[in-house]
């Protein structure tokens, strides 16, 4: 996990002041570290059912399709509104000076799949639990969440927690 944890880059007042952006780009770029995390993030899911993995936009696609591979599962992306080509659902959550909103294809999630959700980082929950909303509107059983850190000074794991396990690899 060191190796991970030296190979994420913060970068202050990124993408505005007062913001510490944590930057993975570097651990994307070790094979190794790369390989250690993806092998992290699948571990406690291991003996678990998991049919999909759900990605959200936009880093949450670059380690949950191999997070889905890694479990035999298949990888469902939730975009941002207008990105995805046929029929989709949306769900708007908050943001801290006002709404956004995802989307997922209208067919991606068939009632009883065993859904688990991805992203890189868990701030306020917001993205997270809108998937969430979304899988379950689509009849999906969302059976835990996967982050590569969670910022433990905000709630978005806690508020989580209260519909499935929490898994991150860091708490910073």
């Amino acid at each position: 996990m060191t190796r991970i944890e030296s190979l994420i880059r913060n970068i202050p007042d990124f993408p505005k002041p007062g913001i510490l952006f944590k930057d993975i780009t570097p651990m994307l770029g070790d094979a190794q570290a790369l390989a250690e995390a993806v092998e992290a993030l699948r571990a406690p899911y291991a003996d678990h059912r998991v049919d999909q993995v759900v990605g959200m936009e936009s880093r949450g696609f670059l380690m949950g399709p191999a997070l889905a591979i890694r479990l035999g599962a298949g990888f469902v992306p939730v975009r941002k509104p207008g990105k995805l080509p046929a029929a989709t659902l949306s769900e708007s959550y908050e943001l801290e000076y006002g709404t956004d909103s995802v989307e997922i294809h209208a067919d991606a999630i068939r009632p009883g799949q065993q859904v688990l959700i991805h992203d890189d980082v868990v701030a306020t929950g917001g993205t997270a639990m809108a998937a969430t909303r979304l899988v379950q509107r689509l009849g999906g059983v969302v059976v835990g969440y996967s982050f590569l850190i969670e910022l433990s000074f905000l709630p978005g794991a806690d508020t989580l927690r209260a519909v499935a396990p929490v898994h991150s690899l860091m708490r910073v």
